[in-house]
Protein backbone atom coordinates (compact mmCIF):
# COMPACT_ATOMS: atom_id res chain seq x y z
CA UNK A 1 0.00 0.00 0.00
CA UNK A 2 1.29 2.98 -0.81
CA UNK A 3 0.47 6.32 1.14
CA UNK A 4 1.85 9.90 -0.62
CA UNK A 5 1.10 13.12 1.37
CA UNK A 6 -1.12 15.74 -0.09
CA UNK A 7 0.34 19.34 0.46
CA UNK A 8 -2.18 22.28 1.54
CA UNK A 9 -2.44 24.72 -0.99
CA UNK A 10 -0.96 28.14 -0.10
CA UNK A 11 -2.62 31.34 -1.80
CA UNK A 12 -0.42 33.58 -3.15
CA UNK A 13 -3.20 35.80 -3.32
CA UNK A 14 -2.40 39.14 -1.56
CA UNK A 15 -4.38 40.44 2.09
CA UNK A 16 -6.63 43.36 1.74
CA UNK A 17 -5.51 44.58 5.27
CA UNK A 18 -7.15 47.31 6.84
CA UNK A 19 -6.92 49.10 11.20
CA UNK A 20 -9.50 50.12 12.96
CA UNK A 21 -8.15 52.88 15.63
CA UNK A 22 -10.24 54.58 18.53
CA UNK A 23 -10.05 57.12 21.28
CA UNK A 24 -12.46 57.79 23.75
CA UNK A 25 -12.31 61.64 24.33
CA UNK A 26 -12.08 64.24 21.66
CA UNK A 27 -9.15 66.41 23.81
CA UNK A 28 -5.58 67.42 22.39
CA UNK A 29 -3.35 64.64 23.70
CA UNK A 30 -6.71 61.97 22.40
CA UNK A 31 -6.55 63.11 19.14
CA UNK A 32 -2.83 62.98 19.01
CA UNK A 33 -2.86 59.72 19.79
CA UNK A 34 -5.36 58.50 17.38
CA UNK A 35 -3.13 59.75 14.64
CA UNK A 36 -0.08 58.07 15.96
CA UNK A 37 -2.41 55.11 15.11
CA UNK A 38 -3.37 56.05 12.12
CA UNK A 39 -0.09 56.70 11.03
CA UNK A 40 1.72 53.80 12.65
CA UNK A 41 -0.74 51.14 10.62
CA UNK A 42 -0.28 52.89 7.66
CA UNK A 43 3.24 52.46 7.89
CA UNK A 44 2.78 49.14 8.74
CA UNK A 45 0.65 47.79 6.08
CA UNK A 46 2.74 49.65 3.51
CA UNK A 47 5.81 47.88 4.64
CA UNK A 48 4.47 44.76 4.09
CA UNK A 49 5.02 43.06 0.29
CA UNK A 50 1.95 40.75 0.81
CA UNK A 51 -0.54 43.04 1.74
CA UNK A 52 -2.47 45.60 -0.08
CA UNK A 53 -4.07 48.85 2.11
CA UNK A 54 -7.64 48.59 2.69
CA UNK A 55 -8.02 51.81 4.70
CA UNK A 56 -7.92 53.05 7.84
CA UNK A 57 -11.68 53.24 10.11
CA UNK A 58 -10.86 55.84 12.95
CA UNK A 59 -13.73 56.88 15.27
CA UNK A 60 -12.90 59.99 17.52
CA UNK A 61 -14.38 60.76 20.97
CA UNK A 62 -16.79 57.61 21.11
CA UNK A 63 -16.85 55.06 24.05
CA UNK A 64 -16.12 51.19 23.25
CA UNK A 65 -18.87 49.57 25.18
CA UNK A 66 -21.76 50.85 22.60
CA UNK A 67 -20.81 49.48 18.79
CA UNK A 68 -24.14 51.05 17.52
CA UNK A 69 -22.56 54.86 17.94
CA UNK A 70 -18.95 54.03 16.27
CA UNK A 71 -19.99 55.08 12.54
CA UNK A 72 -16.34 54.23 11.26
CA UNK A 73 -16.60 50.57 13.18
CA UNK A 74 -19.73 49.79 11.56
CA UNK A 75 -18.54 51.31 8.07
CA UNK A 76 -15.67 48.80 8.47
CA UNK A 77 -17.76 45.87 9.45
CA UNK A 78 -19.51 46.48 6.05
CA UNK A 79 -16.84 46.70 3.86
CA UNK A 80 -15.86 43.16 5.79
CA UNK A 81 -19.34 42.04 4.68
CA UNK A 82 -19.21 42.96 1.09
CA UNK A 83 -15.65 41.27 0.94
CA UNK A 84 -13.24 44.01 0.64
CA UNK A 85 -11.34 43.25 3.63
CA UNK A 86 -9.20 39.95 4.44
CA UNK A 87 -7.28 41.54 7.84
CA UNK A 88 -8.24 43.85 10.53
CA UNK A 89 -5.24 45.32 12.70
CA UNK A 90 -6.09 46.79 15.63
CA UNK A 91 -3.98 48.02 18.42
CA UNK A 92 -5.33 46.76 21.77
CA UNK A 93 -9.02 44.60 22.63
CA UNK A 94 -9.77 47.67 24.34
CA UNK A 95 -9.44 49.58 21.28
CA UNK A 96 -12.02 47.11 19.71
CA UNK A 97 -14.53 46.67 22.26
CA UNK A 98 -14.37 47.13 26.10
CA UNK A 99 -18.21 45.07 25.73
CA UNK A 100 -17.70 41.41 26.25
CA UNK A 101 -20.84 40.32 24.21
CA UNK A 102 -20.05 42.77 21.57
CA UNK A 103 -16.72 41.38 20.94
CA UNK A 104 -17.62 37.82 20.79
CA UNK A 105 -20.55 38.23 18.54
CA UNK A 106 -17.91 40.65 16.36
CA UNK A 107 -15.09 38.50 15.82
CA UNK A 108 -17.25 35.43 15.28
CA UNK A 109 -19.06 37.16 12.50
CA UNK A 110 -15.64 38.35 10.94
CA UNK A 111 -14.38 34.61 11.74
CA UNK A 112 -17.13 33.35 9.21
CA UNK A 113 -16.71 35.90 6.72
CA UNK A 114 -12.95 34.89 6.41
CA UNK A 115 -11.55 38.34 8.01
CA UNK A 116 -9.12 37.59 10.39
CA UNK A 117 -8.86 40.44 13.61
CA UNK A 118 -5.23 40.78 14.94
CA UNK A 119 -4.15 42.66 18.23
CA UNK A 120 -1.47 44.18 18.12
CA UNK A 121 -0.81 44.55 22.20
CA UNK A 122 -1.79 41.40 23.27
CA UNK A 123 -0.22 39.51 20.12
CA UNK A 124 -3.86 37.53 19.63
CA UNK A 125 -5.37 36.54 16.03
CA UNK A 126 -8.96 35.47 15.75
CA UNK A 127 -7.44 33.06 13.35
CA UNK A 128 -6.53 31.12 16.39
CA UNK A 129 -8.99 28.36 17.47
CA UNK A 130 -7.53 29.41 20.92
CA UNK A 131 -7.69 33.03 20.64
CA UNK A 132 -11.75 32.89 21.83
CA UNK A 133 -10.84 32.06 26.13
CA UNK A 134 -8.07 34.44 26.24
CA UNK A 135 -10.08 37.49 25.00
CA UNK A 136 -13.10 36.48 26.89
CA UNK A 137 -10.91 37.07 30.02
CA UNK A 138 -9.28 40.13 28.31
CA UNK A 139 -12.56 41.78 27.28
CA UNK A 140 -13.69 41.27 30.78
CA UNK A 141 -11.17 42.87 32.50
CA UNK A 142 -11.12 46.15 30.17
CA UNK A 143 -15.51 45.90 30.73
CA UNK A 144 -15.09 45.97 34.29
CA UNK A 145 -12.09 48.82 33.97
CA UNK A 146 -14.79 50.75 31.90
CA UNK A 147 -17.48 50.34 34.54
CA UNK A 148 -14.73 51.19 37.35
CA UNK A 149 -14.13 54.06 35.44
CA UNK A 150 -17.87 55.19 35.15
CA UNK A 151 -18.29 54.88 38.94
CA UNK A 152 -15.48 57.06 38.92
CA UNK A 153 -16.63 59.62 36.94
CA UNK A 154 -20.31 59.61 38.58
CA UNK A 155 -19.07 59.89 42.13
CA UNK A 156 -17.13 63.13 41.18
CA UNK A 157 -20.13 64.71 39.47
CA UNK A 158 -22.12 63.42 42.56
CA UNK A 159 -19.93 64.96 44.75
CA UNK A 160 -20.17 68.89 42.90
CA UNK A 161 -23.72 68.42 42.47
CA UNK A 162 -23.96 67.81 46.43
CA UNK A 163 -21.73 71.42 46.88
CA UNK A 164 -23.83 73.09 44.35
CA UNK A 165 -21.47 72.71 41.26
CA UNK A 166 -22.94 72.72 37.73
CA UNK A 167 -21.40 70.55 34.98
CA UNK A 168 -22.93 71.35 31.66
CA UNK A 169 -22.90 75.12 30.47
CA UNK A 170 -24.70 73.99 26.60
CA UNK A 171 -27.50 76.82 27.73
CA UNK A 172 -28.49 79.38 25.44
CA UNK A 173 -28.07 83.07 26.57
CA UNK A 174 -25.09 81.86 28.77
CA UNK A 175 -21.73 81.28 28.80
CA UNK A 176 -19.25 79.17 31.06
CA UNK A 177 -16.37 81.04 32.77
CA UNK A 178 -14.44 79.77 35.09
CA UNK A 179 -16.93 77.09 36.11
CA UNK A 180 -19.36 79.93 36.17
CA UNK A 181 -22.65 81.08 34.20
CA UNK A 182 -22.24 84.56 32.94
CA UNK A 183 -24.83 86.21 30.52
CA UNK A 184 -24.42 86.59 26.78
CA UNK A 185 -26.50 90.09 26.80
CA UNK A 186 -27.52 89.93 23.11
CA UNK A 187 -28.76 86.33 23.82
CA UNK A 188 -30.51 87.35 26.51
CA UNK A 189 -32.44 89.66 24.65
CA UNK A 190 -33.87 87.24 22.36
CA UNK A 191 -34.48 84.52 25.81
CA UNK A 192 -36.79 87.72 27.21
CA UNK A 193 -38.64 88.09 23.85
CA UNK A 194 -39.36 84.50 23.69
CA UNK A 195 -40.95 84.65 27.52
CA UNK A 196 -42.53 87.76 26.70
CA UNK A 197 -44.07 86.32 23.09
CA UNK A 198 -45.49 83.06 24.97
CA UNK A 199 -47.06 85.53 27.79
CA UNK A 200 -48.60 87.48 24.44
CA UNK A 201 -50.23 84.66 23.17
CA UNK A 202 -47.47 83.90 20.58
CA UNK A 203 -47.36 79.87 19.88
CA UNK A 204 -43.56 78.57 19.71
CA UNK A 205 -44.09 78.30 16.19
CA UNK A 206 -44.96 81.83 15.64
CA UNK A 207 -41.88 83.10 17.30
CA UNK A 208 -39.98 80.54 15.33
CA UNK A 209 -40.51 82.18 12.65
CA UNK A 210 -39.86 85.96 13.81
CA UNK A 211 -36.26 84.80 15.02
CA UNK A 212 -35.92 83.26 11.29
CA UNK A 213 -36.63 87.02 10.11
CA UNK A 214 -34.20 88.56 12.42
CA UNK A 215 -31.54 85.90 11.96
CA UNK A 216 -31.48 84.95 14.77
CA UNK A 217 -29.72 81.77 15.46
CA UNK A 218 -29.54 78.92 17.93
CA UNK A 219 -27.00 79.03 20.36
CA UNK A 220 -25.21 76.23 17.97
CA UNK A 221 -25.12 78.39 14.69
CA UNK A 222 -28.41 76.95 12.87
CA UNK A 223 -32.38 77.32 12.89
CA UNK A 224 -33.76 78.50 16.10
CA UNK A 225 -36.47 75.56 15.69
CA UNK A 226 -40.08 75.50 17.87
CA UNK A 227 -38.66 72.75 20.07
CA UNK A 228 -35.20 75.23 20.99
CA UNK A 229 -37.85 77.42 22.07
CA UNK A 230 -40.14 75.09 24.04
CA UNK A 231 -37.02 74.25 25.79
CA UNK A 232 -35.76 77.80 26.63
CA UNK A 233 -39.08 78.21 28.38
CA UNK A 234 -38.75 75.42 30.58
CA UNK A 235 -35.39 76.24 31.87
CA UNK A 236 -35.53 77.52 35.35
CA UNK A 237 -31.61 78.03 35.01
CA UNK A 238 -33.21 81.76 33.26
CA UNK A 239 -33.99 82.47 36.71
CA UNK A 240 -30.62 82.10 38.17
CA UNK A 241 -31.68 79.30 39.68
CA UNK A 242 -30.40 75.52 38.83
CA UNK A 243 -32.18 71.91 39.45
CA UNK A 244 -28.90 69.78 39.41
CA UNK A 245 -29.36 66.01 38.54
CA UNK A 246 -32.33 66.16 36.14
CA UNK A 247 -31.10 63.26 33.90
CA UNK A 248 -28.93 60.48 35.00
CA UNK A 249 -26.77 57.74 32.54
CA UNK A 250 -28.24 54.59 32.89
CA UNK A 251 -25.02 52.53 32.95
CA UNK A 252 -21.45 52.35 31.14
CA UNK A 253 -22.79 49.94 28.35
CA UNK A 254 -25.93 51.46 27.05
CA UNK A 255 -25.02 55.10 27.86
CA UNK A 256 -28.47 56.08 27.46
CA UNK A 257 -29.14 59.38 29.23
CA UNK A 258 -32.53 58.55 31.74
CA UNK A 259 -34.74 61.59 33.11
CA UNK A 260 -34.60 61.59 37.06
CA UNK A 261 -38.13 60.71 38.43
CA UNK A 262 -36.85 60.07 41.81
CA UNK A 263 -34.22 57.33 41.02
CA UNK A 264 -31.35 59.62 42.34
CA UNK A 265 -31.28 62.95 44.36
CA UNK A 266 -31.97 66.22 42.80
CA UNK A 267 -30.31 69.42 44.25
CA UNK A 268 -31.93 72.54 43.93
CA UNK A 269 -29.21 75.65 44.09
CA UNK A 270 -30.57 79.24 44.39
CA UNK A 271 -28.98 82.18 43.01
CA UNK A 272 -25.73 79.90 41.53
CA UNK A 273 -25.81 82.33 38.79
CA UNK A 274 -27.13 85.97 37.80
CA UNK A 275 -30.89 85.89 36.37
CA UNK A 276 -31.92 86.69 32.68
CA UNK A 277 -36.22 85.69 33.59
CA UNK A 278 -37.77 87.04 37.10
CA UNK A 279 -38.62 84.05 38.70
CA UNK A 280 -42.35 85.52 38.71
CA UNK A 281 -42.60 86.19 34.69
CA UNK A 282 -41.25 81.96 34.78
CA UNK A 283 -43.49 80.95 36.83
CA UNK A 284 -46.57 82.68 34.98
CA UNK A 285 -44.76 80.61 31.53
CA UNK A 286 -44.94 77.38 33.58
CA UNK A 287 -48.76 77.95 34.37
CA UNK A 288 -49.31 79.32 30.75
CA UNK A 289 -47.62 75.91 29.55
CA UNK A 290 -50.07 73.84 31.16
CA UNK A 291 -52.96 75.63 30.68
CA UNK A 292 -52.65 75.14 26.61
CA UNK A 293 -51.58 71.72 27.59
CA UNK A 294 -54.89 71.18 28.91
CA UNK A 295 -56.77 72.81 26.17
CA UNK A 296 -54.92 71.10 23.49
CA UNK A 297 -55.80 71.92 20.03
CA UNK A 298 -58.20 74.74 21.40
CA UNK A 299 -55.22 76.30 22.82
CA UNK A 300 -54.46 77.65 18.96
CA UNK A 301 -56.54 80.03 18.36
CA UNK A 302 -56.16 80.32 14.29
CA UNK A 303 -56.88 76.17 14.40
CA UNK A 304 -60.13 75.85 13.11
CA UNK A 305 -62.21 73.43 15.57
CA UNK A 306 -65.48 72.20 15.95
CA UNK A 307 -67.73 70.16 19.40
CA UNK A 308 -65.64 66.86 18.61
CA UNK A 309 -62.06 68.44 17.97
CA UNK A 310 -59.70 67.13 20.87
CA UNK A 311 -62.73 64.75 22.22
CA UNK A 312 -61.96 61.83 20.12
CA UNK A 313 -59.62 59.11 20.83
CA UNK A 314 -58.63 55.98 19.21
CA UNK A 315 -58.46 53.35 22.00
CA UNK A 316 -56.10 51.34 19.71
CA UNK A 317 -53.40 53.65 20.04
CA UNK A 318 -53.97 56.52 22.24
CA UNK A 319 -54.24 59.32 19.60
CA UNK A 320 -56.22 61.72 18.83
CA UNK A 321 -59.04 61.67 15.86
CA UNK A 322 -58.95 64.57 12.89
CA UNK A 323 -61.80 65.84 10.63
CA UNK A 324 -61.06 65.37 6.95
CA UNK A 325 -63.37 66.45 4.21
CA UNK A 326 -63.42 65.38 1.10
CA UNK A 327 -65.44 67.31 -2.07
CA UNK A 328 -66.37 64.82 -4.93
CA UNK A 329 -66.57 66.09 -8.66
CA UNK A 330 -70.18 67.03 -8.41
CA UNK A 331 -69.55 69.17 -5.76
CA UNK A 332 -71.05 66.97 -3.04
CA UNK A 333 -69.03 66.45 0.30
CA UNK A 334 -68.63 64.31 3.17
CA UNK A 335 -66.90 64.56 6.11
CA UNK A 336 -64.95 61.76 7.92
CA UNK A 337 -63.04 61.28 11.33
CA UNK A 338 -59.80 59.26 11.38
CA UNK A 339 -57.42 58.52 13.76
CA UNK A 340 -54.27 61.37 13.44
CA UNK A 341 -51.49 58.01 13.93
CA UNK A 342 -53.61 56.06 10.81
CA UNK A 343 -53.75 59.22 8.58
CA UNK A 344 -50.10 60.58 8.75
CA UNK A 345 -47.89 57.64 9.44
CA UNK A 346 -50.51 54.60 8.49
CA UNK A 347 -49.36 52.82 11.90
CA UNK A 348 -53.12 51.98 13.62
CA UNK A 349 -55.88 50.38 11.65
CA UNK A 350 -58.60 52.85 13.77
CA UNK A 351 -61.90 52.77 11.92
CA UNK A 352 -63.11 55.51 10.31
CA UNK A 353 -66.01 57.40 11.23
CA UNK A 354 -68.27 59.25 8.82
CA UNK A 355 -69.43 62.78 10.55
CA UNK A 356 -73.05 62.09 10.20
CA UNK A 357 -72.91 58.57 12.16
CA UNK A 358 -70.30 60.11 14.97
CA UNK A 359 -73.94 62.74 15.53
CA UNK A 360 -76.35 59.83 15.42
CA UNK A 361 -74.19 58.45 17.95
CA UNK A 362 -73.72 61.06 20.17
CA UNK A 363 -77.66 61.27 19.69
CA UNK A 364 -78.12 57.42 21.05
CA UNK A 365 -75.83 58.19 23.83
CA UNK A 366 -77.81 62.00 24.99
CA UNK A 367 -81.28 60.02 24.65
CA UNK A 368 -82.02 62.45 22.14
CA UNK A 369 -83.63 61.76 18.47
CA UNK A 370 -81.19 64.65 17.02
CA UNK A 371 -77.77 65.98 17.68
CA UNK A 372 -77.47 68.87 20.08
CA UNK A 373 -74.06 70.63 19.85
CA UNK A 374 -74.93 72.62 22.84
CA UNK A 375 -76.09 69.43 24.91
CA UNK A 376 -72.70 67.50 24.01
CA UNK A 377 -70.62 70.31 24.77
CA UNK A 378 -71.97 70.40 27.75
CA UNK A 379 -72.02 66.70 28.87
CA UNK A 380 -69.83 65.04 26.80
CA UNK A 381 -66.12 65.27 28.19
CA UNK A 382 -64.33 62.49 25.89
CA UNK A 383 -65.32 59.95 23.48
CA UNK A 384 -63.05 56.40 22.63
CA UNK A 385 -63.14 54.28 19.83
CA UNK A 386 -63.00 50.76 20.80
CA UNK A 387 -62.01 48.33 18.05
CA UNK A 388 -65.87 46.67 18.56
CA UNK A 389 -67.20 49.65 16.21
CA UNK A 390 -68.42 51.19 19.08
CA UNK A 391 -67.81 54.53 21.41
CA UNK A 392 -67.58 54.56 24.73
CA UNK A 393 -68.56 58.36 26.06
CA UNK A 394 -67.84 59.57 29.35
CA UNK A 395 -71.27 61.75 30.48
CA UNK A 396 -71.68 64.13 32.85
CA UNK A 397 -68.08 63.69 34.31
CA UNK A 398 -67.64 60.07 34.72
CA UNK A 399 -70.27 57.79 33.87
CA UNK A 400 -69.60 55.41 30.98
CA UNK A 401 -71.90 54.49 27.88
CA UNK A 402 -70.93 52.56 25.02
CA UNK A 403 -72.99 53.12 21.73
CA UNK A 404 -72.60 51.15 18.67
CA UNK A 405 -71.82 53.69 15.72
CA UNK A 406 -72.96 51.77 12.62
CA UNK A 407 -76.33 52.82 11.90
CA UNK A 408 -78.40 49.26 11.40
Amino acid sequence: MKISKIEPKISAKRKRVAAYARVSMDNESMINSLEAQKSHFSELIGANPDWDFAGIYADEGISGTMASHRKEFNRMLSDCEEGKIDVILTKSISRFARNTVTLLKTVRRLRELGVEVRFERENISTADASSELMMTILTSFAQEESRSTSENVKWGIRRGFEAGNMNAFVIYGYRAVNGRLQVVPEEAAVVRLIFENYLKGFTAAKTEKQLAEMGVLSYHGKHFSKDAIRRILRQEKYTGNATLQKYYIENHITHKKRKNRGELPQYFVENSHEAIIEPEVFERVQQEIKRRRELGIFAAGAVKTNCFTSKIKCEKCGKNYRRYKKTHKDGSEFVRWMCSAKKTRGVCDGEDIFEEDLKYACARALGSLEFDEAEFCERVSDISVTRESALRFTLDGSRLLTVNWRRV
